[in-house]
C-alpha cells in the first residue's frame, strides 16, 4: 500500500501543502494585524470612548478585549506555523493545529460577545435605556444636561425610547429633541439610534473575526493533511530500505 505512491510524488505533495500553508499564514497575519488595529481604534478612539463613559456601557468593550487578545495570539502563531511546516516537525504541527482550533474558538466567542453587546435588540439596549432614563431624571444637573444635549443633537434622537420619556417622567422637552427645520420632536429614541451606531462600528470587526475563523479551520485541515503526507513519506523511506 505504501509503495503505490512514489517518493517524488509524496515530496511534491508535501511541498505543495507547505506552500499553501505559508500563503495562508501570510493572509492570516495580515488579517490578524488588521483586527488588532481595528480593536485598538474602537477601544482608544477618544470621541467614542467619551460616549461609552457617558452611557456607562463598558460591556461593549468585553468582546473587543477578547478579539484584541485573539489578534495578538494569531499574529504570533503564524510564525510558529511557518517554522514547524518548514521543519516538517510532526509534534509541532499537531500543536500548531491545536493552536489554530483555539484561535477559532477564541474568535467565535469574542465575536458572539461583541455582537451580543453592540447590535439592535441585544443586551446593550437595556443598558443604554437605563443610562438615558437616569440622565433624564437628573436633567437639572448640568453634567446630565450636557450629556443629553450632546447625544441627542449628535444622533438626532429624543429620550430613551422617544419624546414620551420626558412627558412620562414629567420633564420639559429640550430643544435638542426637536428638528431645527420643522420644529417637530425626533421620532426615534436614543436607544435605537445608539444601537444602530454601535452595530455599524462593530460589524466590520465581527466580519473580519469570522473570516479569520474560517481560515483557522482551513489551515487546521491542511496542517493535518501535511502530517499524514509526512508520515506516508517516512513509511515509504522505511519500506524502500
Amino acid at each position: 500500500m505504501v509503495a503505490k505512491t512514489s517518493g517524488p510524488q509524496l515530496e511534491q505533495r508535501i511541498q505543495c501543502i507547505k506552500f499553501i500553508i505559508f500563503c495562508l499564514n501570510a493572509i492570516i497575519w495580515l488579517l490578524g494585524s488588521s483586527m488588532f488595529g481595528l480593536c485598538m481604534w474602537l477601544r482608544l478612539d477618544p470621541n467614542f470612548q467619551e460616549w461609552v463613559n457617558f452611557l456607562e456601557i463598558y460591556e461593549f468593550y468585553i468582546g473587543i478585549y477578547i478579539l484584541l487578545a485573539a489578534s495578538i495570539f494569531i499574529v504570533v502563531i503564524t510564525f510558529i506555523g511557518c517554522g514547524v511546516a518548514l521543519m516538517e516537525h510532526i509534534l509541532g504541527l499537531y500543536i500548531y493545529a491545536g493552536l489554530q482550533l483555539f484561535s477559532y474558538v477564541l474568535g467565535l466567542v469574542g465575536t458572539a460577545i461583541l455582537l451580543d453587546y453592540s447590535t439592535y435588540d441585544s443586551k446593550i439596549q437595556p443598558l443604554i435605556r437605563r443610562s438615558m432614563r437616569a440622565l433624564i431624571n437628573n436633567y437639572q444637573d448640568p453634567k446630565a444636561t450636557y450629556i443629553l444635549q450632546l447625544i441627542q443633537e449628535s444622533i438626532g434622537c429624543c429620550g430613551a425610547d422617544g419624546p414620551m420619556d420626558y412627558l412620562t417622567l414629567k420633564k420639559p422637552l429640550p430643544t435638542e429633541c426637536r428638528n431645527t427645520v420643522t420644529g417637530n420632536a425626533f421620532f426615534y429614541g436614543c436607544v435605537e439610534e445608539i444601537s444602530w451606531f454601535l452595530e455599524g462600528r462593530s460589524g466590520w470587526l465581527a466580519g473580519l473575526a469570522l473570516a479569520l475563523c474560517m481560515l483557522h479551520i482551513i489551515i487546521t485541515a491542511l496542517t493535518l493533511t501535511l502530517v499524514r503526507a509526512i508520515k506516508k513519506e517516512e513509511q515509504y523511506i522505511t519500506y524502500k530500505r
